[in-house]
């Protein structure tokens, strides 16, 4: 028998197809009728369970029961919102949806290419987590204060803005505090996974910075159209950040991803990233715990951030928002038809379920918005998490020179403390052309407008 022959009665294709071969010679070599080769594997592949412990059988049928279940031959059916999207984003989407365990999924309107799953793609699972459709930065997440501060503030004495951000927060690669910021999150258990446990001092030492990448701390002006969470109508100078779990967040998805792409060794080459952990095995269960502890980490992070950079100001905070991404949530949604509970990926994705509050930005020169989310079902009560790139930070940096950037900055009335040419507002597509897009998604409640941002020195290896 030919491979082509042992795929027609469903063997597929890696250790299984081996393992096949094998049993046939050794089938043969036992003087099994060769005539009776059809039937046998069709027996096996119809009930492995039945003879994994056959002396003969039991090599073949262990690895089918082991094999991952084979793609779907046409992508399953999802919603996009934007157009003119990055063609490789959107091919990343299909292919996330060719998965077994794939149910529903949608694709906003800022998605550029990610690890495996789209930044921007939205993707329910059964039972099922993935760990580089959370992404590599997990629980990545936006805060919002606003602060008692006058808003002549934001022109009169930018220094000591700009000087408050300096002392209370850390950007770069490994960035961290000397003098160790403490939060109740290292009261938690640390010993959910082998990885947070060997991690939490590292994790203590970032306690409170921000990174490199796309992560910001800046200072600007909000105007609330509306009463927001008790906070009146008006203009007021905020605090917004932008970061996530730094580098333990990191050191989880590279150990459980590992776990995920052994488990699958026979996944298609374009599907590899998009390896899963079942949530009813061991290593499951484990992501999923060091996950959501990642989840509070990365909250951690922030709180300390603006309410060291409060504290330092001498301020008080009128309003608090918050929202995460690059996470997994176990949510009821009507599936074909039926509700039933999915696990819901958003890489890149604010959640944005009916009345809930986000936080989408724009970039260091351009607005970004708090919304309220509108509960639409076909985006799995998602929406964007920003602007999106339009260019990779390799095309960005031979693109861009700070002359250029720096007086697009002044026009904008932009005080910039540190970034990379990587992250300048070019980068970004139109965050007014996004927010039209997903206007069933959202409905926008006020605006923040930056005038002071920090963000990575040049030369930083990205980390979000």
């Amino acid at each position: 028998m030919k491979t082509k022959d042992l795929l027609r009665l469903g063997v597929p294709l890696g250790e299984a197809t081996r393992r096949a071969t094998h049993f046939i010679s050794r089938f043969i070599l036992a003087g099994g009728d060769k005539t009776r080769l059809h039937d046998e594997v069709k027996v096996i592949v119809a009930n492995p369970a039945a003879f994994a412990q056959d002396s003969l059988r039991g090599d073949l049928a262990k690895a089918l029961l082991a094999a991952p279940p084979p793609p779907r031959t046409q992508p399953m059916k999802y919603r996009q919102w934007g157009q003119g999207l990055e063609p490789e984003a959107v091919m990343q989407m299909e292919r996330a949806c060719l998965l077994s365990i794939a149910l529903a999924g949608a694709l906003m309107p800022d998605a550029h290419v990610g690890y495996g799953l789209p930044i921007g793609g939205v993707l329910a699972t059964e039972n099922a987590v993935i760990p580089y459709a959370v992404g590599v930065d997990i629980a990545c997440r936006m805060k919002m204060t606003v602060l008692d501060i006058p808003a002549r503030e934001l022109e009169r004495h930018r220094e000591r803005l700009a000087r408050a951000i300096e002392a209370e927060t850390r950007f770069g690669v490994g960035a961290a505090f000397k003098n160790r910021r403490q939060h109740e999150v290292l009261d938690a258990d640390w010993s959910a996974s082998p990885v947070t446990k060997q991690n939490k001092d590292r994790a203590w030492s970032q306690l409170g910075t921000s990174g490199s990448g796309n992560h910001f701390v800046e200072f600007g002006s909000f105007t609330a159209h509306g009463k927001i969470a008790g906070l009146e109508p008006g203009t007021y100078v905020a605090l917004l950040s932008h970061s996530g779990s730094r580098g333990t967040g990191a050191a989880v998805c590279n150990h459980y991803s590992k776990i995920a792409f052994n488990q699958f060794p026979d996944l298609p080459s374009e599907l590899k990233r998009l390896a899963w952990l079942s949530l009813d095995s061991p290593e499951g269960q484990e992501y999923w715990a060091a996950m959501q502890l990642m989840g509070r980490y990365a909250a951690a992070n922030h709180a300390l951030i603006h309410e060291h950079v409060a504290a330092n100001l001498g301020a008080e905070v009128l309003l608090d928002l918050e929202n995460h991404h690059n996470f997994a949530w176990k949510e009821r949604h009507v599936i074909n038809g039926v509700e039933r509970e999915v696990i819901v990926h958003r890489k890149g994705a604010t959640p944005a379920g009916q009345g809930v509050l986000g936080i989408i930005p724009g970039s260091m020169a351009s607005p970004g918005f708090v919304v309220a989310g509108k509960g639409n079902a076909e985006s799995l009560n998602s929406a964007s998490h920003g602007a999106g790139r339009v260019m990779s930070r390799t095309q960005a940096s031979k693109t861009f020179n700070w002359k250029r950037v720096n007086a697009f900055l002044r026009e904008r009335d932009v005080t910039l403390i540190s970034a990379g040419l990587d992250e300048v507002p070019m980068v970004y597509k139109n965050i007014h052309e996004v927010m039209a897009a997903q206007s069933d998604l959202v409905t926008v409640l006020g605006r923040f407008d930056p005038k002071l941002v920090k963000m990575a020195p040049s030369g930083e290896r990205p980390e979000d």
